[in-house]
């Protein structure tokens, strides 16, 4: 996705109705009509359009005009297309006299500078001979429900034409749910999208792209103070983010760069605490300390030497004792991760009964942790602000009493269900992974297969730790760290294109992925 609107580090994902609230205060209270919004509309879907595709002159192009705002500007895109010398046809999906407002006007305005306007009733798209582009102006982002069979038929013609055309759909593929990013039941399959001001919440979305295409968000004039009192309630993380990296002064200290204690490891999970302690290492902690059933202290240092050990006790297994040993320890530590490889005894659980009574710093809860905790469930509401958990869907399920699936189709909805009676931070992952609190809901851009191997997650609670540990707050830390984590996936789709590659190679592209982005 292209940040088009500026280097910020959470772009506003309004709802369609969120959007309409903008256009109309804008309209209404600002007065700029709404011709003028649909004109600069067409002009940024024109330019990314020549920007996609290249020159148009000469070209077939096929703008299909749906009732509403959509079809407005397809109307007016048409104009701008016709200037460009391309040879431009509007086929509109209800008569000329039925059109109204600012969409009327465009019509008006297209029929007037020459631009072909022919009603769908009359032409039968899966008929009309092959174009070099097609522009999908069908429906908008205020589309709900199911396609009618007309409707439907549109879109699948649409997307026959569309196997040998460009297809370039406006603000938002026709049948894409603006809101749920789902098919209703299916949608122009597009090769680019430009939509308009602001993405729409479910452009965000994991299912939308195979939709979208290339998305492109462009400016249409909506005031800055009408987006400043009316916000979004969600937000895209956009790679700018990556600049809130804490600098690293030149004569600055390991002490300086926070101390992370990892509380993990049983026997036979013995490489989750290392994992995570390397995803804090390589995300810049000056120090990590594991803290494990003291039998089990070498298995999981491991022979590395980046790695310190609290052994805890003599035997391999979790009690409610160590905890009084751990105790006399903590305050030396900036941030705690704890859960990999704990493991699911009953006596851990009593182990992290005890942990969350008494942890008196920032936490990152992982893993068997999650797991604990959803034994432990009368702890949740009283988890304090300075805590992250980092659930995957099935350990979600269990946080709420929902089953995956249900997590899996409302992941939303899961995630709001939850910090409605948290305090906490959640990191719910999975692609497109949601950052929530009670006051903000943020998205990740990132789908990278190459983050889906064992040991990802515990990683990634290193590196939010390591950011905690480092002075960044809760949410801001937990943003950071998912979008830090998404850019190593990337990068190492480019030496494992098949996937294959490990989870620690994960933790060792993370100095990488920050590289670009450092101002050192």
């Amino acid at each position: 996705m292209e940040p088009d609107q500026g280097e910020r580090m959470l772009l506003p994902l309004p709802t369609p109705a969120e959007m309409a609230t903008w256009d109309r205060l804008t309209i209404e209270s600002i007065g700029i009509p709404g011709a003028t919004l649909m004109e600069s509309a067409a002009r940024e879907a024109v330019a990314v359009l020549v920007d996609a595709f290249g020159p148009v002159a000469g070209r077939e192009i096929f703008c299909f005009a749906g009732p509403g705002n959509n079809g407005g500007d397809a109307f007016a895109m048409a104009r701008h297309l016709v200037d460009l010398d391309a040879r431009v046809t509007v086929f509109h999906s209800r008569p000329k006299k039925r059109y109204r407002g600012e969409t009327r006007a465009h019509l008006t305005w297209a029929q007037k500078t020459g631009v072909p306007l022919k009603h769908l009733d009359t032409f039968a798209a899966a008929d009309l001979p092959q174009p070099d582009i097609i522009v999908d102006g069908v429906l908008g982002t205020g589309f709900a429900g199911a396609l009618r069979p007309d409707t439907l038929r549109l879109v699948r013609d649409i997307n026959t034409l569309g196997r040998h055309a460009f297809v370039l759909s406006l603000d938002i593929p026709s049948g894409l749910n603006g809101l749920t990013g789902h098919a209703q039941p299916e949608a122009v399959e597009a090769d680019a999208t430009v939509t308009f001001q602001a993405a729409k919440l479910g452009l965000a979305l994991p299912g939308a792209a195979r939709f979208t295409g290339a998305l492109h968000v462009r400016p249409i004039g909506i005031p800055a103070c009408v987006i400043r009192e009316h916000p979004a309630h969600h937000q895209l993380i956009s790679e700018d983010i990556m600049r809130l990296i804490p600098n690293s002064a030149p004569d600055m200290h390991k002490g300086g760069a926070g101390h992370v204690l990892i509380i993990g490891g049983s026997p036979g999970l013995t490489g989750a605490p290392r994992l995570a302690a390397m995803g804090a290492l390589r995300s810049g902690a000056g120090l990590v300390t594991v803290a494990c059933p003291g039998e089990l202290a070498d298995s999981i240092k491991g022979g590395s030497p980046d790695i310190m050990t609290l052994p805890l006790g003599s035997g391999d297994q979790w009690t409610p004792e160590l905890m009084k040993i751990l105790l006399k320890e903590l305050d030396r530590f900036d941030a705690v991760v704890v859960g990999p490889g704990l493991g699911r005894d009953v006596k851990t659980v009593d182990f992290f009964k005890a942990f969350v009574a008494k942890c008196p710093t920032h936490a990152v809860l992982d893993a068997d942790a999650l797991f604990c905790l959803a034994q432990l469930p009368d702890c949740i509401p009283g988890l304090p602000d300075t805590t992250v958990l980092t659930p995957h869907p099935g350990e979600m399920a269990k946080l709420i009493s929902k089953n995956t699936t249900e997590i899996q189709a409302e992941r939303l909805a899961a995630a709001q269900l939850f910090v409605e009676f948290s305090a906490a931070t959640l990191v719910l992952k999975g692609a497109g992974t949601i950052v929530a609190d009670r006051n903000t809901t943020c998205l990740s851009p990132f789908c990278e297969p190459n983050l889906a191997v064992g040991g990802s997650g515990d990683v990634l609670s290193g590196i939010i730790a390591s950011l905690m540990a480092r002075g960044l707050p809760p949410l801001r830390a937990a943003c950071l760290a998912v979008c830090w984590h998404g850019l190593a996936g990337r990068l190492l789709k480019e030496d494992y294109p098949a996937r294959g590659n490990l989870a620690s190679e994960i933790a060792d592209m993370l100095p990488r992925a920050a590289k670009e982005f450092s101002t050192c």
